[in-house]
């Protein structure tokens, strides 16, 4: 199958990242912002967590300054939306998007998947949509309860050690979500093989995002 990529030569790349809780982008695209960050010269990168308090605010801005530690520029934002209310505050959260705007000329902005379940994810996926309207934007999946996973029509594979190091980071960082069943090692490594055997990815490591506009 042939490739697409983004051009090496390019002067940089520059990622807009959004996820509602201090966790969901490392879940659901850590392993390929890794990779981007060990394949390509600079790469600038503005993470956004929209909801993260106390302990969980402290672990987003731990993970986020590991997994983005070979950045060529990196800003991290931690948003205080109430954890499970975002519909109920939508004026809140549109405002910090609209602001994200005045700052950002992302060339890739990953955010949630638009028909994801949870009303949080669901919230940030629309609000993405709604501001970033003449981007790439990747949507990727978080795993969870409520069965939600869709058909991925873009692929991203990844080497052994990215998805041992996406697991590792997630195990460490993450101590406060360790007693969760579904927070495990299985649950990460079983969707990303999933994700390769769709994509045939020869490392049998991939990442799944759903691509609903896109110029060649």
């Amino acid at each position: 199958m042939l490739r697409l990529g983004f051009r090496r030569d390019k002067p940089g790349l520059r990622l807009l990242c959004v996820g509602a809780h201090s966790d969901d982008l490392e879940i659901g695209c850590g392993g390929t912002i890794l990779e981007w960050l060990s394949n390509y010269q600079k790469v600038e990168v503005t993470w956004v967590v929209l909801s993260a308090h106390g302990r969980r605010a402290t672990e987003a801005r731990k993970s986020a300054e590991a997994l983005l530690r070979k950045a060529s520029r990196k800003t991290v934002v931690i948003g205080k939306l109430r954890d499970g209310y975002f519909p109920a505050q939508i004026d809140r959260a549109k405002r910090l998007f609209e602001h994200l705007k005045t700052r950002q000329k992302p060339d890739v902005v990953l955010t949630h998947h638009l028909a994801d379940r949870h009303q949080d994810h669901r919230v940030a996926a629309e609000l993405t949509w709604q501001t970033f309207r003449d981007h790439l934007i990747l949507e990727y999946e978080i795993p969870k309860y409520e069965g939600d996973l869709g058909q991925p029509n873009f692929y991203v594979p990844l080497s052994r050690s990215t998805a041992e190091r996406k697991i590792d980071l997630l195990l460490s960082q993450f101590k406060s979500q360790r007693p969760r069943s579904w927070f495990d090692p299985s649950t990460f490594k079983s969707l990303m093989h999933l994700r390769a055997l769709e994509c045939r990815a020869e490392s049998k490591f991939a990442e799944g995002f759903q691509v609903r506009k896109c110029l060649l």
